[in-house]
């Protein structure tokens, strides 16, 4: 793609890596297939392509902000294109830049939900306060904010365990409060396999809400926190584990985040070197894994952090397989579940279409279970469904 962006811009660190990515694309339009929310509107602009012209045209000062802001809002950043692209375009952060460059503030109401989102989510404690409460006035509240009140509060993990090797384990924001009992069940797992987990004290939100919300200071903000927390640590585990992919992906792009601040450069590359998926440790372990639920059929459903954030494919299906669970085939595999962050809040309509998608095509062969691997998926698949949504760990021993 031929770019003419203004001297001042190409100055920047960001203003070279956007121009570098803008003219890695050649206009295929292959994108386009994979892309959910091209699918769902039919839209040009609704589609990676699409808004690649108009991140290009935001930059050149051709477009204006409003009408960028209205169709990259609109985007997943599900990666879907990057994983279809022949030539290797990183659309996910360009459009993280072009966030930026738009500002994470909007007006009205959809300006005041970004705001909430942003105050409440990335702290634990204070979401599991209001999430609590939030069960007596839930009637009280937009529907997609009530949507978004869990069915049970949980907690994070309490105390440290021990075993010949140690790991490191994230709890996320949203995780800890929505499905903590994933990561109590998989502490209890690596207890079997003689695996210690500890927990790190100051940890906080891994920066992914703000990210992609285009507040960049809170975003560099929150990997620094963490980086200063986890690498405290780091001569004392084998791993920096996640079992949320969501978060797995941004802990994992620490060293790119962190690049050019001269302090933090270095720690922020080492620990994003430590950081595994859970499906990536546990595959050495694959063969003493047992299922919890022998017998029953399961719908695996990737997240798109998963997929297309860590490229990361095959390994969950293996395990699952390999402990004795037969993996029903889930069509469009490769197609977003609609939750994506902030996105079930922020665009509600075209969220619930995208997730009555896709359990129609985890429902097609009637599974008796549907497994996840991040709480985003997880929740939002289960706010849709009678069919029991699992994080994949719980069906292991």
């Amino acid at each position: 793609m031929q770019t003419n962006l203004p001297d001042s811009f190409i100055a920047t660190d960001r203003g070279q890596r956007a121009n570098e990515i803008l003219r890695s694309c050649v206009h295929c339009g292959f994108c386009n297939a994979t892309c959910p929310t091209y699918q769902l509107s039919g839209d040009e602009l609704d589609g990676p392509r699409g808004r690649i012209y108009l991140i290009k045209e935001l930059f050149e000062g051709a477009q204006s902000p409003e009408r960028v802001t209205q169709h990259l809002d609109r985007c997943l950043t599900c990666r879907a294109c990057e994983t279809t692209c022949p030539s290797g375009v990183a659309y996910g952060e360009l459009a993280d830049i072009a966030r930026v460059q738009l500002g994470p503030h909007r007006p009205g109401m959809a300006g005041a939900m970004r705001r909430l989102l942003g105050w409440l989510v990335p702290n634990a404690s204070r979401l599991r306060v209001l999430s609590q409460i939030g069960h007596y006035f839930k009637f009280l509240l937009p529907e997609p904010l009530a949507a978004q009140v869990p069915k049970s509060v949980t907690k994070g993990l309490t105390k440290n365990t021990t075993g010949a090797k140690q790991v490191l384990l994230l709890q996320g924001c949203a995780q800890q409060v929505t499905t903590g009992e994933v990561n109590e069940t998989l502490q209890s797992l690596l207890g079997q396999l003689d695996v210690g987990v500890i927990t790190a004290p100051s940890e906080g939100c891994c920066g992914s809400l703000d990210l992609h919300l285009g507040d960049e200071e809170k975003t560099l903000k929150a990997a620094r926190n963490n980086v200063d927390a986890f690498f405290a640590l780091l001569d004392q585990v084998d791993a920096i584990i996640s079992t949320a992919s969501g978060c797995g992906v941004t802990v994992k792009d620490y060293g790119r985040l962190l690049a050019d601040d001269p302090i933090y450069a270095d720690r922020a590359a080492r620990v994003a070197a430590a950081t595994v998926d859970v499906s990536e440790y546990l595959t050495s372990y694959a063969s003493r894994l047992t299922p919890r639920f022998p017998g029953k059929r399961i719908a695996w459903h990737p997240p798109c952090s998963l997929q297309h954030g860590q490229q990361i494919e095959g390994s969950v299906e293996a395990l699952l397989q390999g402990a004795g669970y037969e993996l029903l085939p889930v069509r469009d595999a490769h197609l977003c579940c609609g939750s994506a962050g902030t996105y079930s809040v922020l665009q509600p309509q075209w969220s619930a279409q995208l997730r009555d998608n896709k359990l129609q095509a985890l429902h097609q062969h009637q599974p008796d279970l549907i497994a996840t691997a991040n709480v985003g998926c997880h929740t939002h698949l289960a706010h849709g469904t009678n069919t029991p949504v699992m994080h994949w760990i719980e069906l292991l021993t």
